[in-house]
């Protein structure tokens, strides 16, 4: 049997496919995850107490708790100067903070599907969209062309493109 490159397309992608089964399934579940990352959704709250040096203000309270977006204080009852992410005393440069944070898990795969260059696995990254560029392309060897549902599939593409292009710009 002589290997065709609609043949060699589609073993390719069959394998791949298994082989990815996995990772497809982390980065789908840490993607619907990223939606709800403004939100407390399936986190838990982590109090740390880091001691500081005492009577610090309040730009200087962000750079040493690391807060994004800064500490702004709410109320100050005697040494004790209360922000929403927790509290200050000034006397003893003593900070507690209150952090949400997703189970380990489900932290570690957000934190790997969310990776930049600086992390020592971005080239799973790279190979993994790459595989899904793949996925796209052998999709349209999967069928022959003469064949109604090619045919039909090709519809479906136009209207899964359209509706990539509406929500580009919504």
């Amino acid at each position: 049997m002589k290997m065709t490159t609609g043949l060699r397309m589609r073993i390719i992608h069959r394998y791949l496919g298994f082989f990815l089964a996995g990772i497809m399934a982390m980065y789908s579940i840490s993607g619907i995850l990223m939606i709800f990352r403004d939100t407390d959704f399936l986190k838990n709250e982590k109090i740390t107490e880091k001691q500081l040096n005492p009577n610090l203000e309040s730009g200087e309270l962000s750079g040493a708790l690391r807060i994004k977006g800064g500490v702004k204080p709410d109320r100050t009852e005697g040494d004790i100067i209360y922000f929403q992410q927790g509290e200050y005393n000034s006397l003893t440069g003593m900070a507690k903070v209150k952090k949400m944070e997703l189970p380990i898990i489900l932290s570690k795969m957000e934190h790997l599907h969310k990776a930049t260059t600086d992390s020592p696995v971005y080239w799973l990254n790279i190979f993994f969209g790459l595989s899904l560029l793949f996925f796209v392309v052998s999709s349209f060897w999967m069928f022959m062309p003469q064949t109604s549902v090619f045919k039909k599939g090709l519809y479906f593409t136009l209207g899964g493109m359209i509706l990539t292009i509406i929500l580009l710009f919504v």
